[in-house]
């Protein structure tokens, strides 16, 4: 991939590839996991790739933005929105990096509304704050906390939990 900074100094490139590599190692371990719930786990190398190939062909802007990660997110939802995400298998269950978790949590997660699934993944798997989560599926804190409700009144009558 060519370099749209074709108009710079070396020592300016330089600094923009380090720059870019900095903002990669900090962004995308949060990006990969938020996405493995918008996208499902084959997926989800796919569009992280393709989020950072934009990027760095939009290095400019993404470093004006207020939530890079979150518009990246964005990108790399739409960048796999026509192929078909099979909703039983968002959860990997062998990661050693994901907390322990509720055994019937993937089957009750894949209940849920696509909406209310990347809602709740996002607020309480990604620990993403109701703005950057908002943010990310473009809709109002609102309407991002109207998700969050029922999706956890689905999966607390999923799982048998009267509070969670």
């Amino acid at each position: 991939m060519s370099s749209p900074f074709a108009d710079v100094s070396t020592a300016s490139t330089a600094a923009i590839h380090d720059d870019f590599a900095r903002f990669v190692a900090e962004v995308e371990p949060r990006l990969r996991r938020a996405l493995v719930g918008a996208v499902g786990v084959d997926d989800t190398a796919d569009a992280v790739a393709q989020s950072f190939a934009w990027a760095w062909e939009n290095w400019q802007f993404v470093t004006t933005m207020t939530n890079p990660a979150g518009y990246l997110y964005r990108v790399a939802r739409s960048s796999v929105h026509r192929r078909v995400v099979k909703t039983t298998k968002w959860l990997v269950t062998h990661d050693s990096t994901l907390p322990d978790y509720e055994p019937g949590l993937g089957a009750a997660m894949a209940t849920l509304t696509p909406n209310q699934r990347t809602a709740v993944w996002l607020v309480y798997g990604c620990d993403w704050s109701y703005r950057d989560a908002s943010e990310a599926l473009g809709v109002s804190a609102s309407t991002l906390g109207n998700h969050l409700a029922r999706g956890l009144a689905k999966l607390r009558k999923s799982l048998g939990e009267d509070v969670l």
